[in-house]
């Protein structure tokens, strides 16, 4: 779910040397899967030779089996238990955190994949007399926008009005992400640092 965002500070800060590997943005969907295939993942890339290696999830509610995971291999991940912690900065998220307990949040991947992820999932494009099933809870929907760009907000706007939430715009730009990379980077690069 953050692997455009990753290319982009890759290319930002230079960090021709990182490669990218993807597991299924759907995981979210069933986060029970997450770990299992991140333990996979992280042994093919070693069987590939690969000896350093970042994980670019958050907790993503594995309920903290990613983390376990992690510490078998010896390798580290995002901080935070979600993207929209780091999205916000950990510091920041914090502040808000509960005061956003009743929040929806989404991000530009969210955006450009309402459809796909929401919409049809959960068959609201086939009986939209769910959402308030799905989302009768919440009280607002903020939107943490990576980018400045006018196609997303609107099509967060408009999801605010379809779930008949409050809308909400928060530029955050890419949070912790740049500085947890540029650190991944860095431990890379600098072995005895890892």
């Amino acid at each position: 779910m953050i692997a455009r965002e990753i290319l982009v500070i890759k290319q930002q800060l230079g960090l021709d040397h990182l490669e990218l590997t993807c597991l299924p943005a759907d995981f979210h969907f069933r986060p029970d899967r997450i770990a299992p295939a991140m333990d996979e993942a992280i042994v093919k890339a070693r069987a590939q030779g690969y000896q350093h290696i970042y994980v670019g999830y958050a907790d993503c509610g594995t309920g903290g089996l990613l983390d376990r995971v992690c510490e078998k291999h010896g390798v580290e991940r995002l901080a935070g238990p979600h993207c929209f912690a780091f999205y916000q900065g950990a510091a920041a998220y914090a502040k808000v955190a509960e005061a956003d307990m009743m929040s929806f949040y989404m991000t530009d991947f969210l955006c450009r994949q309402f459809d796909a992820f929401f919409m049809k999932p959960l068959g609201l494009d086939r009986h939209p007399e769910l959402i308030n099933d799905y989302f009768g809870n919440y009280e607002k929907l903020i939107y943490l926008a990576q980018t400045d760009d006018p196609v997303l907000d609107k099509v967060a706007e408009d999801a605010a009005k379809l779930l008949g939430l409050v809308y909400e715009r928060r530029a955050t730009g890419y949070g912790d992400l740049p500085h947890a990379l540029a650190n991944a980077a860095d431990t890379t690069a600098n072995p005895k640092r890892a």
